[in-house]
């Protein structure tokens, strides 16, 4: 798997270069620009973008970020912002990125992003969910009975969701398989009328069922 990287800092760049598994390949580009060039001479060849916003520009890199994002909606992209923005964080989520995560990330760690991501759906990481519990930003699915139709197994899956467990985890610690938890998570999010992980998160967060 390639990975197209625009990075300028020298030492997350390295991180990111020991923190990768096997098989997977990382292309460097200094500009927004050089990446937009290489996606277009050759859309297929990468299946992530991986940014990284430092400090020194961040509010313009967001907004560079996010009209990238909206000039290649089909492309799977992860940032890694150097400093913790709610705002920042659910723009660049209303225009596509898929996933958020800290630059210094671990190994095991951004196996468990991309992973997720793969299988459709976002990552936003535990810290960003606490905050935007803590700051009220909440999606309106906060009715008392948005949890009333799940079964016992369902809801236990949720809150698994909530503690920001895997798939795998989830299928450890409830002894079902993993397929069974797609199964359940399926029917969770048409019954709770949420998209998502993160939604679903929000949801059992706002409902008090995680201590």
């Amino acid at each position: 798997m390639k990975i197209l990287c625009w990075n300028t800092d020298d030492a997350v760049w390295m991180h990111w270069s020991q923190v990768v598994t096997v098989g997977i390949s990382l292309f460097r580009v200094e500009t927004l620009e050089e990446m937009s060039q290489a996606l277009t001479a050759t859309p297929s060849e990468y299946e992530y973008c991986f940014m990284y916003l430092g400090n020194e520009s961040f509010s313009k890199d967001v907004e560079d970020v996010a009209k990238f994002c909206l000039k290649f909606p089909n492309q799977k992209k992860v940032v890694f912002p150097n400093q913790l923005s709610q705002s920042a964080a659910l723009r660049l989520f209303s225009v596509g990125v898929n996933g958020q995560c800290a630059p210094y990330i671990g190994k095991e760690q951004l196996s468990l992003v991309l992973s997720v991501i793969d299988s459709g759906e976002i990552w936003g990481g535990r810290a960003f969910i606490q905050q935007l519990i803590q700051q009220s930003a909440l999606p309106e699915i906060t009715s008392n009975n948005a949890l009333e139709h799940l079964s016992d197994r369902e809801l236990s899956v949720a809150i698994c969701i909530s503690r920001g467990l895997s798939n795998k985890q989830i299928a450890l610690e409830l002894e079902i398989t993993e397929r069974t938890v797609k199964a359940h998570l399926t029917s969770t999010f048409k019954k709770t009328n949420t998209k998502d992980r993160l939604a679903l998160a929000l949801l059992i967060q706002t409902q008090n069922l995680v201590h």
